[in-house]
């Protein structure tokens, strides 16, 4: 049970690094002329098509779902995946990026709530002290939310948060009968759909003719910072309990600090130092363990070796 606990860990880990580089791929599509949604539906329809394309070929069985449970991948796709983006988008417009992110990081307390009262998950106190920890440091690194603050920015933010929280809950639900391939899939062909309304495909498909190179940046973005991350969280949200996957997927803004410093020159303050150890810790306290847990374990291995 630990080893599973180890690697349900590491997996959402993983995911949260993955996301965290996402920078390094957005910013040059920025440059190039990609607006945010542009951005977000070149990686959603890489995502669906990739996915889609290799469950056919070698799962085609794995595509299938019943229309009875098409409400999952609307939750997962429309309600987390556009309706978060959509907010997030809005609440960089309407106050500043750091304001936009620490509203953002609200989603893993949202999670922890949702959890309890759907699925019964227990609130612990080491959850409690590493959901602070982890929120701290996310406030830290996204630099105290320095910027313009107002009712409409902060409830776009505020929505942005709980859209990101719902892909957790709606993908247990879709885990508990589909496949993490499944999953992932079904949810980035609804999320592409979605935002094919929004993004001006024949704006997009203009930027990309006039710098050919973007077309091999949205397909890195959609394979390395999009479907990677979202199997790896997804296969680690099947293992684990969806408040503590939640809170580990927070190294994101750890690794997106870490990215701006080595690959684009931007400065440590002692404000992200601290964020990065608060996040680290929440980490390092969420994947050990108590006595109390530690206790049963040794025992049993105890009877094990006198029987």
């Amino acid at each position: 049970m630990a080893q599973k606990d180890r690697t349900a860990s590491l997996l959402v880990i993983a995911a949260g690094i993955c996301w965290g580089i996402i920078g390094v791929f957005s910013k040059r599509l920025s440059a190039a002329g990609f607006s945010p949604v542009q951005i977000t539906f070149g990686r959603s329809l890489v995502t669906a098509v990739v996915l889609t394309v290799m469950l056919a070929v070698k799962h085609p069985e794995k595509l299938r779902i019943s229309w009875r449970d098409g409400w999952m991948f609307l939750g997962t796709g429309l309600c987390s995946i556009v309706f978060f983006n959509i907010c997030y988008f809005i609440a960089i417009e309407l106050t500043s990026l750091s304001v936009a992110a620490i509203l953002l990081y609200t989603a893993p307390s949202i999670v922890m709530v949702l959890s309890v009262l759907l699925f019964k998950e227990r609130f612990t106190v080491r959850k409690a002290l590493a959901l602070a920890l982890a929120f701290g440091g996310s406030v830290l690194v996204s630099g105290f939310g320095s910027g313009p603050v107002t009712a409409a920015g902060i409830l776009a933010g505020m929505g942005a948060g709980f859209g990101y929280a719902l892909y957790s809950i709606f993908g247990r639900y879709a885990l508990a009968t589909y496949d993490t391939f499944t999953v992932t899939a079904w949810t980035f062909l609804v999320a592409s759909l979605g935002l094919l309304g929004f993004c001006r495909p024949l704006e997009m498909f203009s930027i990309g003719m006039s710098s050919p190179k973007s077309f091999v940046t949205v397909l890195l973005l959609g394979m390395i910072s999009t479907a990677l991350p979202f199997l790896l969280y997804t296969e680690g949200l099947r293992r684990m309990e969806s408040g503590k996957a939640s809170i580990l997927a927070s190294m994101e803004p750890l690794t997106a600090t870490v990215a701006g410093i080595f690959l684009f020159h931007e400065k440590m303050t002692a404000a992200g130092a601290g964020g990065i150890g608060l996040i680290l810790a929440a980490v390092l306290l969420l994947n050990s363990k108590s006595r109390k847990e530690k206790g049963p374990i040794r025992e049993e291995q105890a009877r094990r070796r006198t029987a």
